[in-house]
């Protein structure tokens, strides 16, 4: 199938005189800001430094920081790469960002100066990175050995290679936040879990996706995974429960015309948005595995989304060159989205918060008797995540 076959063409809505317009309504029913991000197509936009930042990349081989609440440009980080930045990433716990890209290079930025800290090159052309929660190891794909490099943050230093990790392209390699694990994801429709600590694959799935897998993502809590695809759809992967093993994966679908390239979940697992190449933003509440909103406005493919820690605002970044910031908190009023919940049942649990006393609704994809904080008390918690860095080979 052809992912870039999409049906009638839409057509965006153009910043005004630059950097990023207003809120605005006319293609969305959420309010929405534009940011003309660069001068090609932008590859990956993540909220970043507690939300009060985008980081975007683009084929024009620079990075750029942009201030969420003004959305104009912060910093641009130009001159380290040659070829198209597949994807960029901060680094948490630091002022310091990562980009890979086609030109086999990955590079470590200082986010206040765009000096750049560390740059080193690998065995292939990079096409995904990702950082520990605790900001000491970095993960990056590389193509065409479907090869895995882990790194130290710090140096760039390899400290260790898996060649032949994969049949085919690995498209989308990323960590998970609770324990010393990768997932990686590939055109040839396997996922697998490689344990950094066993240095082997602990889990391999073939995913019965019906094309390439084109992106995955963990829940907070490590328990999740879902996969993007080609094939138009998503899936949802219950790690801790296995139950895939026998039953495969909860399949998400009729959400987009177009083949799905990317996904995200939220914090606490509420929300999940998907990216197209039909070129709009799906909403979905995981607990009913059902689509509540569209959201249209990109011109051309959609290749990144990123959701707040709140969940209340969605970056998306698009081949069209823009990113856009939409703001989601008041989605629950919408007749669309209040009709679809109505039909799909709330698919909610409500808890009281051990920490701050508050009642706090909690998804059904997580697990009640482990989840015994609410959203924000967790994100204020430090990291328990520490892992030991895989011996250098």
């Amino acid at each position: 199938m052809d992912p870039l076959s999409v049906e009638e063409p839409l057509v965006a809505e153009e910043p005004q005189g630059g950097g990023a317009a207003g809120w605005r309504n006319r293609d969305s029913q959420v309010p929405v800001k534009v940011l003309n991000a660069h001068s090609d197509g932008v590859t990956a936009a993540r909220l970043c430094c507690s939300d009060r930042c985008i980081l975007s990349c683009s084929s024009d081989c620079s990075a750029t920081l942009w201030d969420v609440e003004s959305l104009q440009p912060l910093r641009t980080f130009t001159g380290a790469h040659s070829r198209t930045i597949s994807e960029c990433e901060a680094i948490p716990n630091s002022n310091r960002m990562v980009t890979v890209s086609w030109d086999k290079k990955m590079v470590a930025w200082d986010l206040e100066t765009g000096h750049v800290l560390w740059k080193t090159k690998l065995g292939g052309l990079l096409t995904s990175c990702s950082c520990s929660a605790d900001g000491r190891l970095l993960v990056c794909a590389a193509e065409p050995q479907n090869a895995v490099y882990v790194c130290s943050a710090s140096s760039g230093q390899t400290l260790h290679h898996i060649s032949n990790h994969h049949r085919s392209t690995i498209t989308q390699c990323r960590f998970d936040p609770q324990s010393p694990r990768v997932a990686s994801v590939s055109a040839d429709r396997s996922i697998k879990l490689w344990d950094l600590q066993a240095q082997k694959a602990t889990v391999s799935i073939s995913s019965n996706h019906g094309n390439v897998i084109s992106g995955c993502c963990f829940s907070s809590n490590g328990h999740f995974l879902c996969t993007a695809s080609w094939d138009k759809s998503l899936k949802l992967w219950d790690l801790q429960a296995g139950q895939f093993r026998s039953q495969g994966g909860t399949t998400l679908q009729r959400g987009h015309e177009g083949s799905v390239s990317c996904c995200v979940l939220s914090a606490d697992a509420a929300l999940l948005a998907s990216g197209s190449y039909d070129r709009t933003v799906a909403l979905w509440d995981p607990s009913s595995l059902s689509r509540t909103l569209v959201l249209k406005g990109h011109s051309d493919w959609v290749t990144d989304v990123s959701l707040s820690a709140d969940g209340k605002l969605v970056a998306s970044s698009s081949k069209d060159g823009c990113v856009r910031v939409w703001d989601v908190e008041n989605m629950e009023n919408i007749p669309e989205v209040m009709q679809r919940k109505r039909a799909g049942g709330a698919g909610v649990h409500i808890l009281q918060c051990e920490e701050c006393g508050k009642p706090f609704p909690v998804s059904r994809l997580l697990t009640s008797d482990l989840l015994t904080r609410c959203v924000f008390c967790r994100l204020r918690a430090p990291p328990t995540y520490r892992p030991q860095p895989p011996p250098v080979t």
